[in-house]
């Protein structure tokens, strides 16, 4: 496992209300909904992200009733903030007052798809109870900047490599994996077991090692090395954008031993919208 870059390229502060340390079984929190799942006849399981108590498992109660004051606050992908009780397994929620529902996410499929792909990747690389700052920060301004408008392949690149960064699997860039050589300006290889890159001598010597491009290769770097303002303004060929999805998918199928949905159903929506032919990806 490679070392996880600290904070540097990370977004600036968010703003949110600290969690009150308490003796009581009440307590408030920031948190964003990741999931949530049908319990009984009335209720819902929550699953959401705090950006100091990680990520929660919540029970909301009578949520699905016709008249619950809850339920538009409790959507996926929506900042909000918690009022919740301690209880002997669950903790209830008491009070949910949304702070961002990022309204444009849910008109538009594409940019819903990306928010949704946030959430999940977030969801699947974290385990309850382990707080991270850096975390939340970043999932707060990647679902702002897919509601803004910025590019959305642009902000889940981007998103996927600082989530690897924080998470310990910053993939390396600027040595092959194999013999340890400095990486020469050319096509070169990525193995997802490595961690990065593997020079051309040694594609074949790694197992599990493909192909990659150079322009692959300087656009990763990039990302990996400068702030979202930085890299939002450049433009990225097709088949650079393409390979860079690739990659990054398979790579993260690989350290969660699973893929993704989210990532399948932003492809299925890009061919019902724009009709364009995309390489066969199997899910």
């Amino acid at each position: 496992m490679n070392a996880a870059r600290p904070r540097d390229g990370l977004p600036g502060p968010v703003e949110y209300n600290r969690p009150v340390p308490t003796p009581s079984r009440i307590y408030r929190t920031e948190a964003v909904v990741l999931r949530r799942q049908d319990l009984g006849e009335a209720d819902r399981l929550i699953a959401v992200y705090t950006p100091e108590l990680g990520k929660l498992r919540v029970v909301a109660k009578g949520v699905r009733r016709p008249r619950s004051r809850k339920a538009g606050h409790l959507e996926p992908f929506t900042r909000v903030q918690l009022l919740l009780a301690r209880g002997r397994e669950l903790d209830i929620v008491t009070q949910a007052e949304a702070i961002d529902v990022y309204p444009s996410l849910r008109t538009d499929l594409i940019r819903m798809g990306h928010a949704a792909y946030a959430v999940e990747l977030l969801d699947r690389v974290t385990v309850e109870a382990a707080e991270n700052e850096d975390l939340y920060r970043l999932l707060v301004h990647t679902l702002e900047r897919l509601s803004l408008g910025a590019d959305p392949a642009v902000a889940s690149r981007f998103y996927e490599l600082r989530v690897l960064d924080l998470v310990g699997y910053r993939p390396e860039l600027f040595r092959c994996l194999n013999c340890g050589t400095e990486i020469r300006p050319e096509d070169q290889y990525f193995s997802a077991s490595a961690g990065g890159v593997v020079c051309p001598a040694c594609g074949s010597l790694v197992v599990d090692s493909r192909p990659m491009s150079l322009g692959t290769l300087k656009v990763l770097r990039h990302y990996q090395r400068n702030t979202f303002a930085s890299v939002s303004g450049i433009r990225i060929r097709p088949e650079v954008q393409a390979e860079l999805e690739r990659l990054l998918e398979d790579y993260l199928t690989y350290i969660l031993e699973r893929r993704l949905n989210s990532p399948a159903f932003v492809r299925r929506v890009r061919r019902l919208l724009y009709s364009a032919p995309e390489a066969n990806h199997a899910n």
